[in-house]
């Protein structure tokens, strides 16, 4: 996965973090989840604070 794939992660960070409530995350522990997950490939200096935002986005409506 690419920090494009804000879906797919999306995904992954529910299964990771199902007791977590992405709205309460912070966008420096978002990074490191993303960068943690073990299907994610890319440098984690092409993140920005939108990238974030989509993925946050996306995991709450993952969670919905």
């Amino acid at each position: 996965m690419k920090w494009t794939d804000s879906r797919l992660i999306a995904i992954e960070l529910a299964d990771a973090h199902p007791d977590i409530d992405p709205k309460t995350i912070n966008f420096v522990d978002l990074m490191k989840w993303v960068i943690a997950l073990p299907d994610f490939h890319d440098d984690p200096k092409h993140c920005g604070e939108k990238i974030l935002e989509a993925i946050q986005l996306a995991w709450m409506d993952e969670t919905d």
